[in-house]
């Protein structure tokens, strides 16, 4: 399955829920989407990863050039995790670098704090 997904944007922050895999075959086109979302609109985003069934090395990295850009444009990037994506980000040690959320209202309080 590739990877499919839906944007809201609420308040001050953007909202991607994804499906699939985020992997070299997606990663481009979702680092570029995000990316393009990011630079034109609010610069919270929130990933709901929560449904992703697969991540690898290359997803990781996405992940981690879009923290850094959206930390670029003073704003942040929330992640809403599921146990497969949790295992992944702490098996390379990325947790304290990539928020980690278990549902999208702990990312939501995470961006009010």
């Amino acid at each position: 399955m590739s990877l499919r997904g839906t944007l809201e944007v609420k308040d001050d922050c953007q909202i991607f829920r994804l499906t699939g895999q985020l992997d070299t075959f997606s990663e481009p086109t979702f680092r570029k989407v995000v990316s393009d979302h990011l630079t034109g609109g609010p610069s919270h985003i929130i990933l709901d990863l929560a449904k992703i069934d697969f991540l690898d090395s290359s997803g990781l990295g996405s992940l981690v050039q879009l923290a850094k850009q959206a930390k670029a444009q003073s704003g942040s990037l929330q992640i809403v995790t599921n146990p497969r994506v949790t295992q992944t980000v702490k098996l390379v040690r990325l947790e304290k670098f990539l928020p980690l959320h278990n549902n999208l209202d702990e990312a939501l309080a995470a961006l009010a704090s």
